[in-house]
């Protein structure tokens, strides 16, 4: 799900400040009474930029949407080769230390699958370039 603009944010919090009741402010923005809440409580905190949207949690991912046209060539190069070998290889070349995970959860993100004994590239029809900005 991906966060609420930050004019809405501001919107929600305008309303309330007016003296909009909270189920119409539900009601008229069409979100949560916990939404409201949530950005009242960050606003008394911080009034300054309690607004902004707050980076996801958790770490950053280890291979990038950067680094998939280098996986992507790789995988074009070493058809036949397992994922346990294709990490070998990721690990030789960028001087890393990623695990087979890694590597498996990057192949299936940039669209590729395993037929038989060879990876394939995505299908035409479901347009790998869209697939890599969103990963």
């Amino acid at each position: 799900m991906k966060a609420y603009s930050i004019d809405l944010r501001q919107r929600i919090v305008a309303a309330v400040e007016r003296g909009m009741p909270r189920h119409e402010v539900t009601v008229t923005f069409r979100v949560s009474l916990s939404t409201i809440k949530r950005l009242l409580v960050r606003k008394r905190r911080n009034p300054d930029d309690a607004l902004a949207a707050t980076p996801p949690p958790g770490r950053p991912r280890t291979i990038q949407a950067e680094h998939h046209a280098a996986l992507w060539a790789q995988l074009d190069a070493h058809p036949d080769a397992t994922i346990a070998a294709h990490t070998d290889l990721w690990n030789a070349a960028h001087g890393a230390t990623v695990s087979q995970w890694t590597v498996g959860r990057a192949i299936r993100r940039v669209g590729w699958t395993r037929k038989k004994s060879r990876w394939q590239p995505p299908s035409a029809t479901s347009r790998p370039e869209r697939r890599i900005g969103n990963g």
